[in-house]
């Protein structure tokens, strides 16, 4: 299913646009596609690079066993 976006711009853009031949809801579509994808590979990057960072260093469970036994010696 496809939606409708909505973008404002200015009448002299809008009729330079209208002077050309390129389909602008394909070229839009393409555009945000790209983006996404540049996105995604950006965040799965720096997700790999922090955990190279902290490769062996830190273990969520035990850090999960050290919050609970920390909360259990306030109590």
């Amino acid at each position: 299913m496809r939606v409708l976006i909505s973008v404002r711009i200015d009448e002299e853009l809008r009729q330079r646009m209208r002077d050309t031949h390129i389909n602008w809801s394909e070229y839009i579509r393409e555009a945000i596609e790209t983006k996404i994808r540049e996105e995604m590979r950006r965040a799965a990057d720096e997700m790999d690079r922090i955990a190279e960072a902290t490769k062996g260093e830190w273990s969520g469970a035990a850090e999960i066993r050290k919050r609970r036994d920390a909360g259990a010696e306030e109590s």
